[in-house]
């Protein structure tokens, strides 16, 4: 299962938001990707990974689950993905 989700961090996806959503993912057992536009992909349970793509507000982002409670992880991951922290 995917979405795309839009980041909405004035600051984009930096340390904080990057560890949000490395907690968040850790919780489920499935596997869990990031995508850019370009269609690089990283597993959303590292933060070097998820540091490395530098995501910037306006970018454009997929949450890719497979495996169980799937569709739950991408929701609550893309959650995330689009929150503004402050």
């Amino acid at each position: 299962m995917q979405q795309r989700y839009i980041i909405n961090n004035p600051t984009g996806i930096h340390a904080r938001p990057a560890g949000a959503i490395i907690k968040k993912a850790e919780t489920f057992p499935c596997r869990i990707e990031l995508e850019t536009e370009d269609g690089t992909r990283i597993s959303a349970k590292s933060l070097i990974g998820i540091l490395k793509l530098g995501l910037k507000q306006g970018d454009r982002v997929a949450v890719i689950a497979e495996g169980e409670d799937e569709a739950e992880a991408v929701r609550q991951i893309g959650e995330i993905v689009q929150s503004i922290f402050e």
